[in-house]
Parts: C-alpha cells; structure tokens; sequence
C-alpha cells in the first residue's frame, strides 16, 4: 500500500529510477509552474537577443560589397524587425507546448542531424545542413557546460513522468528545445541561410548562454517542492543516487557535512571541467553524435565541392600543377590537394587507377623519407625540443604523386580516394594552424600526416570511429603537448620526449599492422595517466591553499565594505580612521571567519564602531551627554578586549584608547574634533583596501573594454589555458567569484598566482595575454569543425562563381 499526494512516498518502478508517488493535479501543478519560469525566462532574453541580432544585419549590410546585397540585407532587418514580438510569442509557445508534450510522454525532439545519414545525405539542402550544424554544435557544448544543472533537473522531472528517465530529447528545458523552438519560427520567414547563422550565434550566447540562470530556477523551485531536495551530482561513469537514497538523506545530517561538500563540489568541479579525459579519448554519446554528423555533414561537402570534377585525375598532372598552387596553398592555408582537375589531352581510357593497396606502398615510401628527415634533426640533439621544421601540408600530396607519377606515367586516383587524401590533409593543416598545439608539438605531429593518410587507405574506421585508436593517439599525443609543453621551449616530466618517441616509432614500425596504434596508445596513456594524477595532486593541494586565502581575503573584503559604508562622506579624526581601518578591521575578520556575519559577536562588533562614531559626534544635548557617559565605559572595554584577541601590541593600543577618550571629551563640550587631512586619509584608506584584498590594479579606473573583457573572463571554463608573453602557457584552474580572481597553475600544476580579472583584461588588451580558445575539445572533432567550415566555405566561393 502507497502513501500518495505528498513527494517523499517510495515506489518501485522497473526503470532505473525510484518515483514518488503524487496526485495527477500535483504533477500538473508543478509542471505549469516550471512552464511559467520558462516562459518568463524566454521573455526576458528573447527581446534583447532579437534586437542584438537585427543590429549585426544592419551592420552587415553597411559593409556589403554590393547595392544587391545591401538591399536584401536591409530587407531582412525591416522584415525582423516588424516581426518581432509574433516571433517572440511564438517562440514561448512553442516552448510551453514542450511542457504539454512531456505530460502526454510525446515530446521527442531531435536536432535534424539523423537525416544526414544513409542515401538521404545527397538529397539534404545546403542551408539545412548548415542550420542544423549550426544547431547541433550549439547543443553539444551547452549540454556539457550545464551537465550538472541538466542532470539535477531530468533527475527530477522525472518524478513527474512516472520515474521515466528523461534525455535531452524528452527534457521540455534542454538546450535543444531551444534550439528547435527558434528552428520552427524561423522556417516560416524569408530569411537566407547566412542571416540565420549570425542569429543562431547570437542566440548561442544571448539565449543559450543564459541557461544557468533559468535552470537553477527549476531546480530551486522542484527542491522547495519536496523534489528529491538532498541530491548531488553523478558524474558519468558513476553510480548513480536513487531517489529512493536522495529522499531518505537526513537532513540533519547536511550542516555537518555542508564544509566538507562544498571542498568535495569544487574538486570534482575541477575535475569535470579540467581535460583529463582528453588524454585517453574518452568520449560520452553526445560526442560520439556530434562527431558523426560533423563527419557526414563534411562527406556531403566534398560531393558538393567535387562533383565538377572527373572520376579519376592524373597523378602526374596533379603533381604537376600542384608544384605550381603550393605557394597559393601557403597563402590561403587552404590544401589545393583533391581540388585539381585532371590536365587537358589525357585520355582517361588509357589512365591505370592506383588501388588502395598500391596508394599505401607508394605511402610506404614516403614514410620512410620522414623518418630520415627526423632522424636527421636529432643528429648531435640529446635533449630538448627538435629543432626541425614542420612538414609542409601540400609538399606530401605533392610528392605522393610525383612519386606515382615516376613509377607509372599513365598512374591516376580516383576522385573518392583523392577525397579522402583531401581530409586528411585538412586535418593536418588544422593541426598546424591549431592555437593549443606548441610550435614544436606542431612540427613533430606534423610528420605523422603519412601513417595516418596510410591508415586512412587501410582501415575505414578511422573516419567512420570516433573512438578508433589511431584517433584516440592523435587527441592524447595533441593534449599532452597542449598541457605539458610551452611555447617558450620548456616541458614538463618529460612529455616532450614522449610524445617524440611515440612519434619516431610510428614512423619506423608502422607497415600494414594498425594494432601498433594501440599498443603505442595503451603504452602513451599509462604514461599520461601516471602524470595526471601527479599533476592532479599537486592543483588539488594549491587548490585548497588557494581557497583557504580566498576565503580571508572575502572576510577582509567584506570587513572593508562595512567599515567604508560608515566613514565614507563623513568628517573623521585621524586616529579613529587609524582604529577602524587596522586594528578594528582585524577583528572584525576575525569574528567574521570564526563565527560568521548572522552570528552576534559579529552584529556586537559592528554595533561597537556605530557607538563610537556616535559618541565622537558634539554633545548639545543634556539627554546625549548622559546617553554617552553609559556608552562610554563599556565601548572602551569592548576596544580593549578586541585589541586583546588579535594580539595588537598593547602600546599602539594604549594610545588609540587615550585618543578615544580624548575625543569623546571634547564631544562632551561639544566641539568638533580636527578632521583627518585628505591625503593621510587617502593613504590610511587606500592601505586598507589592498590590505583587504583589492589590488592597485582593482582601485584603479576601468575602462569600457577593460569591463567588456573582465564580463567574458567569467564565462572562461576551468582548463582553459593563456599564454603569455615569451610563450609561457598558465591554466584558470579557480575562479573566486566574490573577489574575480583566478587561480593560474603552471603545467606541473602549481599555482603561480591569483590574478584580478582586471590585471588579465588588461594583459590581453596590451597583447600580453591570450587565451587559447576552446580548449576543452578533444583535437580531432575541433580538427572536424574547421573542416566542415573551410569546405562551406569552397561550397559558397563555387556557388558565387557559378551564380
């Protein structure tokens, strides 16, 4: 027998999860009221998204190259803009009817992408595919930077779907309920496929961006309602809590431990956010997805991009006229391999098609010469980076089919092998370019272009298989570089060394075996592995040092803001101004870390600086007088003994006491004591405040683009690396929201300092900073999102010319 009406009741379900069991108009209740926040967020961001994106159209046709285009452009924004608010009630509904979906177990919402798949994939439209790659990619980081907020409301939701679980797909507040709801109102508008991938970007970051704000919301709403309220966070990979678990956690028992969650909340925070899992190529299903319909969507292009072109070209004419775009190639970084036609005058009939066994031996060859090329670089090297320069992109195309060319003069490939001979020569030209890679990690992985177009010939897996090891390698050998190697030329626990061994190796052993890709890849990860947890050990112990001084430097910043609120505008003697901003401020920090600001120690300490400010005001009054000769003995006592407990010598007490007592007695004949003269002032308080916490740097004017950057700066990831000035790379492996100051580690991970946001604004701005963006992604599906967009790019360059 169930209780029933009141969450908390237990009832086994067959699913993983353990439900509660709640009236039919509960569940409708709850559910409105979360539809109503939603509702209420989407109308709040909705207006200002449009509007930022009716403002780039305008700005993008004042730049337009011709009166055409700035005509349609300035059509579009007039057309926008008169929609507005139908778009803006149309995109709610659509959202609220998520709501009515998920009550009737039909909300099922996909991104579009499984269309790309199959026979279907030559028959989608361009700009559908761009949309709905514009919308997948969206979806996929949004999913992983709000997987905790995400993962606590489908836990909970699902309490009201009869303990069903819920995904992305069936969650009526997952990004891509979002996505799709702007999707549907945009199908009904005239609007280019350009036009709406500016928005889409917008929408990225004026919408999506915004989430966190919505779903804490939801979450707080469903804790209030008795929702599984004591749950945590269930990383993947990890046992997951039952509700039945969550509901029957005491709560008595949360205060005791709410200082060790809160150490535990960060770590793991660390940890999630952190790229550990880079290193062995661990990849969850929405990677798995995304980097699928990345690689269909980029097959899809190629066919676009190449269709022109003959079945089978000329390897001697490709190498002919590749000898000729190699330059063009540098200049555009654009591989010119795949896009050559076959020279005029060349009978196809009398063309001999290299099969791809033949295309491996003739690869065979040229890794050979590589490592030669290498093994010649470490002559009279016994340590350090190589000095070696990194092989060129089109130099191996280009001697792939001279040497065709030279054992065969009528030797061709086809056009689906010059493809894939095209992507992975993109994929090591992105290498090359890549932000995160160190000039020198570039220049030995850049040798590995040959063993890995072989396995492209050999194996199909290895684009067919996110997780294929070759794959695998390449993102762990990328991420070691990004994480262990500088750009001014230093490494640590020798990763360097490794990553060039693994290197060397494959270039010497790799024939026809692809197993050696995971031998080397097991051998590489133990290696990693073992840094890791080196490295991990090390951030987590500056990690708690750092919050530890974070957490006084919030006390002496909070201390300040209160002693500030009391003295500013006011006339104040220079001893008093001395007491409250030094010794009394040490108190106040001290009552503040031992007992907290809701305790009475501290209301009794603040209460002593507004009876002192009190009694130093002049006495007209016969009933203030009386009123002060109470205060005074007890006041006094009160300084005495908070002078005690911080240890402040007794001399330097003593004399503030006296002046005090001075003070207060010409307050009784009512005179006005001597102001403090404004530049002691400013120097007492201009001590207190870097005392406090508040650099010289924070004190100063902010300009608008330093305030433009320190706002982005908060929504860097943990992980995210900088590097400054001489190539020096430093980790955010912390960020204080209360003080905006960011913990940097080194790549052993130690810390090497809190920055204020503002001191990092101001480096980045005088070029003595950057980030290097988006550096949570494994290599290659960041390697697949620059590809798709160069051949889109070629798509719309053919397109022009054609139209």
């Amino acid at each position: 027998m169930h209780n029933s009406g009141l969450p908390g009741s237990d009832i086994s379900k067959t699913s993983t999860y353990s439900t509660v069991a709640m009236s039919e108009q509960l569940v409708i209740q709850y559910l409105k009221q979360c539809r109503d926040l939603t509702r209420g967020f989407a109308y709040r961001v909705f207006p200002n998204f449009w509007r930022q994106w009716c403002k780039q159209v305008l700005e993008v046709a004042e730049a337009a190259k011709s009166n055409k285009e700035q005509i349609a452009l300035y059509e579009t924004q007039n057309l926008m803009a008169a929609v507005q608010q139908a778009a803006e009630q149309e995109f709610c509904q659509h959202l609220a009817n998520g709501f009515v979906k998920f009550k009737n177990k039909s909300l099922n919402t996909l991104t579009g992408e499984e269309r790309f798949s199959g026979d279907i994939l030559s028959l989608v439209e361009h700009s559908d595919l761009e949309e709905t790659i514009a919308i997948t990619s969206i979806t996929h980081r949004a999913d992983n930077f709000f997987s905790e907020q995400l993962w606590a409301i489908q836990q909970r939701l699902a309490l009201l779907n009869d303990g069903e679980k819920i995904d992305e797909r069936t969650n009526p507040v997952s990004p891509v309920q979002f996505c799709e709801a702007l999707r549907k109102v945009l199908s009904s508008l005239d609007i280019d496929v350009k036009t709406k991938i500016i928005g889409y970007k917008l929408f990225d970051q004026d919408v999506i961006g915004m989430l966190d704000g919505l779903y804490d919301e939801l979450n707080d709403y469903l804790v209030r309602q008795n929702l599984l309220p004591n749950l945590r966070f269930v990383p993947a990979g990890e046992k997951p809590v039952k509700a039945e678990d969550a509901v029957q956690d005491d709560p008595s028992e949360r205060n005791e431990q709410s200082s060790q969650n809160e150490k535990q909340e960060d770590v793991q925070q660390l940890q999630r956010r952190a790229s550990d899992k880079l290193l062995s190529g661990s990849l969850n299903p929405n990677d798995i997805q995304y980097q699928n319909s990345l690689l269909n969507a980029i097959r899809l292009l190629q066919t676009h991009v190449t269709q022109q072109l003959p079945a089978i070209q000329a390897a001697q004419s490709l190498a002919q006229q590749q000898v000729a775009t190699t330059q063009e190639t540098q200049a555009t970084n654009n591989p010119a391999v795949g896009a050559t036609p076959a020279a005029p005058g060349v009978p196809a009939a009398n063309l001999e098609v290299y099969t791809q066994p033949q295309l491996v031996n003739v690869l065979e060859q040229l890794q050979t010469q590589a490592f030669t090329v290498t093994q010649q670089a470490l002559a009279n090297h016994e340590s350090g980076p190589v000095p070696i320069a990194p092989q060129s992109v089109a130099d191996v195309g280009r001697k792939m089919m001279e040497q065709i060319a030279s054992e065969n003069e009528n030797g061709a490939v086809e056009a689906g092998d010059m493809q894939t001979i095209d992507l992975v020569g993109m994929l090591f030209e992105y290498m090359l370019s890549d932000d995160h890679l160190p000039d020198s990690v570039k220049a030995l992985l850049s040798y590995l272009h040959t063993p890995f177009l072989k396995i492209a010939f050999i194996d199909k897996g290895f684009f067919e298989q996110p997780e294929h090891p070759a794959r695998v390698l390449l993102n762990s050998l990328a991420e070691a570089g990004v994480r262990w190697v500088s750009n001014d030329g230093s490494d640590q626990y020798d990763i360097f060394t490794k990553i060039k061994t693994t290197v060397f190796r494959l270039l010497q052993e790799f024939k026809n075996d692809v197993r050696i890709f995971a031998e080397l890849l097991i051998e590489f990860n133990a290696y990693t592995h073992n840094v890791a947890r080196r490295q991990e050990l090390m951030e987590r112990r500056a990690l708690e040092k750092a919050q530890g001084e974070e957490k006084l430097r919030e006390a002496k910043i909070q201390v300040n803001t209160e002693v500030r609120s009391r003295t500013d505008n006011r006339e104040m003697p220079s001893a008093i101004l001395l007491l409250l901003l030094q010794p009394w401020s040490d108190y106040l920090s001290f009552v503040l870390l031992r007992y907290g600001d809701k305790s009475e120690s501290w209301k009794r300490a603040l209460q002593v600086i507004d009876d002192l400010l009190w009694s130093l005001e002049p006495k007209t009054q016969q009933a203030d007088k009386v009123k002060q000769m109470e205060l005074q003995d007890g006041l006094h006592a009160a300084l005495e003994r908070g002078f005690e407990t911080i240890g402040y010598e007794q001399a330097k007490g003593r004399k503030l006491l006296d002046a005090v007592l001075s003070l207060q007695r010409m307050a009784l004949l009512s005179r006005k004591a001597e102001p403090a003269p404004a530049p002691m002032r400013s120097k007492l308080e201009s001590l207190a405040a870097e005392k406090a916490g508040r650099s010289v740097v924070q004190l100063q004017p902010v300009s608008t683009e330093e305030a433009k950057i320190v706002e982005s700066l908060k929504m860097v990831e943990f992980g995210t690396w900088f590097e400054f000035d001489g190539g020096k790379r430093l980790k955010v492996a912390w960020y204080n929201k209360k003080t905006q100051h960011y913990m940097l580690v080194d790549q052993q991970g130690r810390k090497v300092s809190l920055a204020a946001g503002l001191q990092l604004a101001r480096d980045m701005i005088a070029g003595r900073a950057r980030i290097i963006a988006g550096s949570t992604k494994p290599f290659f599906e960041r390697a697949l999102e620059n590809i798709y967009h160069t051949l889109n790019e070629r798509a719309d360059t053919l397109k022009a010319g054609n139209s």
